[in-house]
């Protein structure tokens, strides 16, 4: 569906109007429409989507160190909501039409500067699907000392100031606890990994 497209009608939903209210670097759009309930009436509703595209995140593990690879990077919006706005998380990027892995690939040497050759898809999730239409696709992937091509940082040409961490899993694992690492993603992708080490996922 793309960004102009009206939203289809089906047996359960009746698009009635919609209106962009933004269209910069993501779309912002307010749907109207009817939605029939689960006794059978129709129900009117009124909801802001925000569409940028879908994504892809990655978190780098060394097996020989049990080390992971993570960012730090200010963030706006968590700063407007009572934080200091620098975020640890795992590298993430936009798809942009590119496949997930190839642009995962891609947004790892950017900002790590580890080129790795293979990463394990290990699921999708919707991030905050009440209102942004994006999905994340979720890597781990293998790296070593000897992977690491340069410094890392992200492009300079986007604004980009990324700090690049090298922590032990058990670690990071502590700083979820302690609310240093408050990243959605981040935990998600870190908790995944600790449950795999315990045998407690395939």
């Amino acid at each position: 569906m793309g960004k102009s497209d009206m939203i289809p009608e089906t047996d359960f939903l009746r698009p009635m109007r919609q209106t962009v209210l933004a269209d910069d670097w993501g779309n912002l759009t307010k749907h109207e429409f009817q939605l029939k309930l689960r006794d059978g009436s129709w129900n009117s509703q009124r909801r802001e989507v925000y569409d940028h595209g879908n994504a892809a995140a990655c978190l780098l593990h060394n097996p020989m160190t049990d080390k992971v690879v993570l960012t730090r990077q200010f963030r706006l919006p968590v700063f407007l909501n009572e934080h200091d706005g620098y975020l640890i998380e795992a590298p993430a990027g936009l798809l942009e039409g590119i496949d997930p892995a190839a642009r995962m690939k891609l947004e790892l040497e950017e900002e790590t500067g580890f080129r790795v050759q293979h990463l394990e898809e290990v699921f999708t999730a919707f991030m905050s699907p009440g209102s942004v239409t994006e999905y994340l696709v979720f890597f781990i992937g293998t790296y070593s000392a000897q992977d690491r091509v340069s410094p890392g940082g992200g492009l300079a040409s986007e604004g980009e100031d990324i700090e690049v961490l090298e922590i032990t899993l058990s670690s990071a694992i502590q700083k979820i606890v302690t609310g240093e690492i408050c990243d959605a993603k981040t935990i998600m992708l870190l908790q995944h990994l600790a449950m795999k080490k315990a045998g407690l996922m395939p």
